[in-house]
Order: structure tokens, then C-alpha cells, then sequence
């Protein structure tokens, strides 16, 4: 797997971590949380614009969004008791379907 890819995961995993920030900084009015989920967030694009310079767009970009829907939706599951019912599983399945669908057919990259 070559520097790109690793950037790539990478910025998804920030985007977990930004997204989980948005929730508990509730609006922005925690300013500790407030100010990490920002510092995440901006990491998360610093390693996306690296991971896109040698990655296609809709590859980099669709990756990174599943990344960050998929285990967004998952830790919800797993640490805010969200729902867990059959169709939201299969839902986040094709979700990661879609993000090994990109990466298998990248074109080499």
C-alpha cells in the first residue's frame, strides 16, 4: 500500500473523529471539544488534498466519505445506542461494498 493510500485511511479515520467532535461539542459550545473536533477536521482535509495528489478525485473523495459514513454509522451503533435493525446493517455494508469497489478498481493506483 503505497503513502497515499495510508493518507487516505487516515483522513476517513479524522473524519470519524470530526464527526463524533460535532456531536459532543454541542454546537460549538464546549470549547475544548469544540477546538479538537477543528484541529481533526482540518487534518482530515490536509490528508485528503496529499492522498488526492496521486489518487483520482472520485476514488480519494468517495473512499474517504464512506470511511466516514460507514464507521461514523457503526461506533454509533456501538457507543451511542443507535439503532441496530437488519436494513441499517445492510445499508452500511453497501456503504463498504462501495469503498472496496473504488479501491479494487482504482486503476492501479
Amino acid at each position: 500500500m503505497n503513502t497515499a493510500w495510508v493518507y487516505l485511511i487516515l483522513a476517513g479515520i479524522c473524519e470519524i473523529g470530526w464527526a463524533f467532535g460535532l456531536k459532543y461539542s454541542e454546537g460549538f459550545t464546549k470549547i475544548g471539544i469544540s477546538i479538537v473536533t477543528v484541529v481533526v477536521m482540518i487534518l482530515s482535509f490536509v490528508l485528503l488534498s496529499q492522498a488526492m495528489k496521486t489518487l483520482p478525485l472520485g476514488t480519494a473523495y468517495g473512499i474517504w466519505t464512506g470511511i466516514g459514513a460507514a464507521g461514523t454509522a457503526i461506533l454509533g451503533i456501538v457507543f451511542l445506542n443507535e439503532p441496530r435493525d437488519l436494513i441499517r446493517i445492510i445499508c452500511i455494508l453497501m456503504i463498504v461494498a462501495g469503498v472496496v469497489g473504488l479501491k479494487v478498481f482504482a486503476g492501479g493506483k
